[in-house]
């Protein structure tokens, strides 16, 4: 019963930080966006990463984050690996490529790569400085996956959606305050790393707009574009 609701809480985070996303992105306009290239790539290598464990029976054991062995690079390759079975790998991939698509069309393509990035090297480190989460896990089942890394990404877009809509309906801030105090009480509840995360990703957006705001904005163009059309009128009407 505890690990059916720890999955159901874990979802249910999830489902608030994309419609977060949505909220802020406009529904109506998904079909007008361009490709979101950095969450293809994202998608792509972890994709990549549980093609490798098909390919390479050995691929865990040198690539995830088992704190008893070296390699730097561990902390970064660990996130493209999966060790939740079949339906678990689906869920961090799928989750990974929506999650990311709505960061890019709302944070833009460089941001978005720095908040996963940042998903996958802070939340530790800000465990240790608050005395929090124990230091690094010793249980294998975290030592690989990108749904942390998500978990955070996706907290950034509840924090999009209350600062960047100006006439937020009291349902929408509800939605987005909620991923902070949803995630910390899956914390305290439930020992659930992944509302951790998602109230540190969250608490960085606020942080990152707040930086946002406060720079230049660079002056509009002085040009004046003409389009094809409209200079084909100014032609016939001898101008």
């Amino acid at each position: 019963m505890d690990g059916l609701l720890f999955s159901a809480t874990t979802a249910a985070l999830m489902v608030m930080m994309i419609n977060g996303g949505l909220g802020a992105v406009g529904r109506d306009s998904l079909r007008r966006r361009p490709v979101p290239w950095a969450a293809v790539g994202l998608t792509a290598l972890a994709v990549a990463g549980v093609v490798l464990q098909l390919c390479w029976a050995g691929a865990m054991a040198a690539l995830d984050d088992d704190p008893a062995k070296s390699g730097w690079w561990r902390v970064l390759t660990s996130v493209f690996m999966q060790n939740g079975g079949v339906f678990g790998a689906l869920w961090n991939i799928a989750t990974l490529a929506v999650v990311a698509a709505l960061a890019q069309w709302l944070w833009g393509a460089p941001l978005t790569v720095l908040f996963f990035v940042a998903g996958i090297l802070l939340p530790e480190r800000i465990d240790a400085l608050l005395g929090l989460g124990g230091g690094h896990s010793v249980d294998p089942r975290n030592f690989a996956g990108s749904s942390g890394a998500t978990y955070f990404l996706g907290a950034t877009l509840a924090a999009a959606l209350l600062t960047r809509s100006r006439t937020l309906t009291g349902k929408e801030r509800a939605l987005a305050v909620g991923v902070p105090v949803l995630g910390l009480t899956m914390w305290f509840a439930q020992d659930n790393g992944h509302g951790l995360v998602a109230a540190y990703g969250f608490a960085l957006g606020i942080l990152m707009w707040a930086v946002l705001r406060r720079l230049p904005r660079p002056a509009p163009a002085t040009c004046e574009f003409r389009t094809a059309a409209s200079r084909r009128d100014d032609a016939r009407s001898g101008a």
